[in-house]
């Protein structure tokens, strides 16, 4: 613990070297490399859990890297999970093979498919042996503190009144309605989707599964995830129609979907109303500047992705290894990190995060929102070469599997920092 002073009930004081906002995938993996290398930092929860249903559940080699990295891995795979080799799909009534992750040179040449909170729950339970590092669970941040230009810290609410976080560095990874980037004053450059997703569940024998990950048909286009007693599923719609899905009935939203995929036929009584569907916005932004002094924007903060690839969390995680490589040895000094040692993780993160978005754009126009407008529907060109030749299956996992410019860890734990 780490509280310096207290000045009466209604508010108290809380001195770190970083204060991260959020506790998703960018904030946890940040807290855990920043408390290992010795930092003083403290990660803010604003629930009283992880437990989120509606969260990426795709943990990706790139990600599995970094856990064998940090000596995790062992332990990590340990929790119930599946493993996910072959991205495969029907397009219309043609099987199309996306990527074979497993002609991967890699640690694990998978996609680990996990509840998000049992990721988050993992970093947690690890990360509490770090005495520099602190989660705090139901704490908000409401509102940044500035000292002229720079902030240093934030007003967070908690159950008995509010605590004054002051840090070096802040850091927002609050996704993509940060209230942090927000006050922050950060532009936001929206490059648009054509979709959103309805996600629910549906129950499954531990025996039932076809290969299929993804199905496309005229008009319609289902994800299902297996979590072994239970099918994740993502229906994807075009932007703006819930209500038209909602307006022709339960029983009709029930029959397309089991007709898409027949797999969910026997339990899709499961959805029993539209209370067990849940709305996701799809949204593909990015600021223009993520750090301005005392302040730094990562994972959906900075650049929110669509679920197309479910690389969210890989993309998230990937901004925290590079955010604690290139500002570990930063805190200590005067003030902290510089405004130049912030745009260094943006400049070193820009370019993964506007090619991946780029990509996803490309799938979203010409793939997906095409099957979705009722078009006749034949895979493209490059999906049919994809299938036909295995080795571009293996170009394909390394790109969605591994991504555009893997991050590996450089941050040290704290008795090597002492070494050093």
């Amino acid at each position: 613990m780490f509280f310096e002073s207290a000045s009466g009930p209604a508010r108290r004081l809380l001195t770190v070297q970083c204060c991260i906002v959020g506790g998703g995938p960018a904030g946890m993996m940040l807290g855990y490399l920043l408390g290992r290398a010795g930092v003083r930092t403290v990660v803010l929860e604003k629930h009283a859990d992880f437990f989120r249903d509606f969260r990426g559940d795709t943990v990706h080699p790139s990600t599995l890297q970094v856990m064998q990295e940090l000596g995790l891995l062992d332990d990590f795979l340990k929790i119930p999970h599946q493993q996910l080799t072959h991205m495969q799909g029907m397009f219309g009534k043609t099987p199309i093979r996306i990527a074979d992750l497993s002609r991967l040179d890699t640690v694990c040449p998978f996609i680990a498919l996990m509840p998000q909170w049992d990721f988050l729950n993992f970093l947690e339970t690890k990360g509490a042996h770090f005495p520099a590092l602190q989660v705090l669970k139901n704490t908000e941040a409401i509102e940044l503190v500035r000292d002229g230009s720079r902030m240093t810290g934030v007003i967070a609410k908690v159950p008995d009144g509010t605590l004054q976080i002051s840090a070096d560095l802040t850091v927002a990874s609050d996704g993509r309605h940060s209230i942090i980037r927000e006050q922050a004053g950060l532009k936001v450059e929206n490059i648009g989707a054509p979709i959103d997703v309805l996600w629910f569940r549906v129950g499954k024998s531990k025996a039932d599964s076809d290969g299929i990950f993804a199905r496309l048909q005229r008009g319609q286009m289902i994800v299902t995830i297996d979590r072994d007693d239970y099918w994740q599923c993502a229906y994807v719609i075009a932007k703006g129609k819930i209500d038209e899905i909602k307006a022709r009935g339960l029983d009709a939203f029930r029959d397309n979907v089991a007709s898409l995929a027949p797999i969910l036929r026997p339990r899709i009584g499961d959805v029993r109303s539209w209370d067990d569907v849940k709305l996701l916005t799809v949204r593909i932004d990015r600021l223009t500047r993520w750090a301005v002094p005392g302040l730094l924007c990562i994972g959906d903060a900075a650049h929110a992705m669509s679920p197309v690839g479910g690389v969210g969390v890989n993309l998230a995680v990937q901004d925290a290894v590079a955010a604690a490589n290139l500002l570990f040895d930063k805190f200590g000094k005067s003030g902290g990190p510089s405004l130049e040692d912030l745009e260094q993780v943006q400049r070193r993160r820009l370019f993964p995060a506007r090619m991946t978005q780029a990509m996803q754009t490309v799938i979203q126009d010409n793939v997906i929102n095409r099957a979705l407008s009722g078009e006749d529907l034949k895979p493209p060109l490059v999906a049919r070469l994809i299938t036909a030749m295995p080795w571009l299956q293996g170009l394909t996992a390394r790109l969605l599997g591994i991504g555009v410019r893997p991050e590996h860890v450089h941050s040290p734990e704290a008795g090597e920092r002492s070494l050093r």
